[in-house]
Order: structure tokens, then C-alpha cells, then sequence
């Protein structure tokens, strides 16, 4: 079963390529075919198998021996790699499926931030209705964690947990955005990252989210801060942080309840 994530990941890994390159110029994902960049040659078949045809290739274009950017075998094999972890951490259940689909949409927003800094409303908005769409075949762990105010394990703590999570994570960004833009007078944070952190809380519930905002806040902070110091770029210089948010929820969907509960001991101890 785990070399069946794997191979999937690989497949699945090969068309987020095409939803990153393409949505956020407004192209359309289904139609045409993939072909090269540089002179639109098509691309056949067999020279499109994931990361196998890039290594063949020389991360070059048959025909024109144009550069191959190393973010398409880099999303293959994240994506492997990602569908690999969360095997070991759900097994072949229900919940390997609904986090599946979760970690799709974290590489593709993870990934146009990076390189577009927009995260687009058809995956964060999107991906909120998908995740309370398949709330009941998540993961109980997400739903029951001590310390909520909502109780019990039926399907409407479960739905309460979400629409919690939506509330507080959107909220809380919103607000922080709000202030930041009140009292500096300039954009701080765009709506995107909002629109995003409902995403983490359809997904995975709203004590999930209070964990990705403080991992995302503190990976900005040293990894962000510490680009822009070697870089010498100014404090203005826009970080990526759907980026860091989306690492810091996928963090909180293999390890997030064990976190959660470690730090709950660490209070009581």
C-alpha cells in the first residue's frame, strides 16, 4: 500500500504542476496540453513520466534544450513524499483520503505563493467548502482534543469544531491585517492568508488552527527574518506567509493532536 501512495502521489504530484503554472495566469488546467515553456513544443507522453522524464532529459526541452525548472520534479516528489507520511500516519482509512486531498491544496498554495505571492480564491475557498464537505470522514482526533468548548464525538461537535475553527482562524488573521493596516497605514497581510487559515480550520478543526498560526508565525519570523537579513532586503519586502502557514498546518495534521496534548501534560506537570 505505501508504494501505491507513493506512485499515486507521483501522478498526482505531476497535474499540481499544471494548477500551479497555469491557474494563476488564468489558463485553463484541462486544455491544451502540456508543452514547453520556452518554444511550445508538446510535450509527448513519455517525456512527461514524473521525475523519471526530467532526469532523462537533463532538465532540459527535447527540442529546443531550453531549462526545465526544478520545480516539477520538487512537486513530485513532495507530493510522494507527503502521500508516504500520511500513510504512516492514518494507515489505509478514511482520514489518509480527506488529508490527502488537504495536503494537494497546501503544495499548490504553498507553491504559487512562493512563486506568485497570490494565493487564489479557487483553492482556499474551495478547498473550505471540501473540507466541511468531508468533515465526517476526518480524523476524530482533530474533534475531540481536550480544553473545547464543544463536547462529544457525534457529527455536530465534529461540524462545530470546523465552523469554529473557520470563525477563529479567518477571524483572528482578519483582524491582525486590520490593526497592521490601521495603525501603519499599509497592507500587511493580504486576504488570501485569511481566506487560507478557514481552509486549516474546515480541515482540521480550531485548535489545529491556533497551532498553525504560532508555528507559521514563528517560522516567518526566524527562516523569513533571517532571508531578508542575508539577503539585505528591506522591511518591506513581501514574505510568502501562506507559505510558512501551509508547512505549519501540514506539521499540524501528522503532528498536531500529539503536540496539542504534549503541551497540555507540559501545563499540569
Amino acid at each position: 500500500m505505501l508504494w501505491s501512495m507513493v506512485i499515486a502521489g507521483l501522478i498526482l504530484g505531476s497535474f499540481l504542476n499544471v494548477c500551479i503554472y497555469r491557474i494563476p495566469r488564468g489558463l485553463s488546467v484541462v486544455r491544451p496540453g502540456s508543452a514547453c515553456p520556452h518554444c511550445g513544443r508538446p510535450i509527448r507522453p513519455w517525456e512527461n513520466i514524473p521525475v523519471l522524464s526530467y532526469v532523462l532529459l537533463g532538465g532540459r526541452c527535447r527540442g529546443c534544450r531550453g531549462r526545465i525548472s526544478w520545480i516539477y520534479p520538487f512537486v513530485e516528489i513532495l507530493t510522494a513524499v507527503s502521500f508516504a507520511a500520511l500513510y504512516w500516519r492514518f494507515g489505509w482509512s478514511a482520514p489518509l483520503g480527506v488529508n490527502a486531498v488537504f495536503f494537494c491544496l497546501l503544495i499548490v498554495l504553498v507553491m504559487i505563493d512562493l512563486t506568485d505571492r497570490i494565493l487564489p480564491d479557487v483553492f482556499t475557498v474551495g478547498g473550505t467548502v471540501a473540507g466541511l464537505l468531508l468533515v465526517p470522514w476526518q480524523a476524530p482526533e482533530f474533534f475531540t482534543l481536550p480544553g473545547s468548548p464543544v463536547t462529544g464525538e457525534g457529527l455536530g461537535n465534529r461540524y462545530a469544531q470546523a465552523g469554529l475553527g473557520i470563525l477563529l482562524g479567518a477571524g483572528f488573521l482578519w483582524l491582525v491585517a486590520w490593526l497592521y493596516r490601521k495603525f501603519r497605514g499599509v497592507e500587511g497581510m493580504g486576504m488570501g492568508d485569511v481566506k487560507m487559515m478557514a481552509m486549516v480550520g474546515a480541515f482540521l478543526g480550531w485548535q489545529m488552527v491556533w497551532l498553525t498560526i504560532l508555528l507559521g508565525s514563528l517560522m516567518g519570523a526566524v527562516v523569513g527574518g533571517s532571508y531578508v537579513w542575508l539577503t539585505g532586503r528591506g522591511r518591506r519586502y513581501e514574505l510568502p506567509f501562506g507559505s510558512f502557514l501551509g508547512i505549519s498546518a501540514a506539521v499540524a495534521a501528522l503532528f498536531g493532536p500529539q503536540l496539542v496534548l504534549g503541551y497540555l501534560a507540559l501545563l499540569q506537570s
